[in-house]
C-alpha cells in the first residue's frame, strides 16, 4: 500500500477524529495556536506600520529591520524560547510564529499608507479634518486592501509554521506528521501534511473573501481603475 492509500485510509478511520487526541481537538489546538500569533503580530506590526505610513518618514528603515527578521530561522527561535523560562510546548510556537507574522503585516500597512494619493490627503485637510480624523476616515480605508492583503499573508504563513510546536513537546497538527515519522507510519506523515495544507488553502480563500467584501464598493473601483 502506498503513502497515499495508507493517508486516505488513515483519514477515514473514525478513531483518528474523536477524542482529545483526535484530528478535531488539534484542528482546534493549531487554528487557536495561529489566531493568537497572529493576533498578537497585528497588535505589534499595525499600529507601527499605520502610523509611520501616516507620517511618511521613518519608516523605511524599521520595515528593513522587519524583513531582515525573515532571516532568522523560525526553528531557532522555537528552540531559543523553549530553553528559556517560557518553557516547551505551545507557548513557545505562538511567540515564534508571532515574530514570523510582523513582517508581512508591518510592511502592508507601511505601505498601504504610503501609496494613499496625495491628493486624497489634501482634500481631507481641504475639508478641514485633523490628521487623525483624516487618517480614520480616508488613509485607512484607501489602504485597507493591502492592510488585508498583509494579514492574509500572515495567517497563511502561521499555520503553515505552526506545525513546528511538535518538536518542542506542542500540540497542533504537527504532531501527527512527528508521530508518524517516529513510528515509521508514513501514511499518518502525509496525512499530517494535507490536514495543514488543506488549513492553509481554506484560510487564503476564505480571507481573500473577506478582504474583498470588506473593501468599500468606492476603493474597489478606484483600484480598478488605477489597473486599468
Amino acid at each position: 500500500m502506498s503513502a497515499l492509500e495508507e493517508a486516505v485510509t488513515w483519514l477515514n478511520d473514525p478513531l483518528n477524529w474523536s477524542g482529545p487526541q483526535g484530528i478535531t481537538a488539534r484542528v482546534g489546538e493549531h487554528l487557536g495556536m495561529s489566531a493568537v500569533a497572529v493576533l498578537l503580530a497585528a497588535a505589534v506590526a499595525l499600529p507601527l506600520g499605520v502610523w509611520l505610513g501616516h507620517r511618511r518618514r521613518g519608516g523605511a528603515l524599521v520595515v528593513v529591520a522587519a524583513n531582515t527578521s525573515r532571516a532568522l530561522p523560525t526553528f531557532a527561535l522555537l528552540l531559543i524560547f523553549a530553553s528559556t523560562s517560557i518553557g516547551f510546548g505551545n507557548r513557545s510556537t505562538v511567540l515564534a510564529a508571532a515574530i514570523f507574522a510582523i513582517p508581512p503585516i508591518l510592511t502592508h500597512a507601511h505601505s498601504g499608507l504610503l501609496q494613499v494619493d496625495a491628493a486624497a490627503r489634501d482634500a481631507a485637510r481641504g475639508m478641514g479634518m485633523s490628521g487623525r480624523r483624516s487618517l480614520a476616515l480616508v488613509e485607512i480605508p484607501l489602504a485597507l486592501p493591502l492592510i488585508a492583503a498583509g494579514l492574509r499573508t500572515a495567517v497563511v504563513q502561521v499555520i503553515a509554521t505552526v506545525p513546528l510546536a511538535a518538536l518542542v513537546g506542542g500540540g497542533g497538527l504537527g504532531t501527527f506528521i512527528v508521530v508518524g515519522f517516529g513510528t515509521r507510519r508514513f501514511g499518518e506523515v502525509l496525512a499530517g501534511g494535507l490536514l495543514v495544507a488543506v488549513l492553509a488553502l481554506g484560510a487564503e480563500v476564505l480571507l481573500s473573501t473577506a478582504q474583498r467584501l470588506a473593501t468599500p464598493a468606492p476603493v474597489r473601483a478606484h483600484l480598478a481603475g488605477r489597473r486599468g
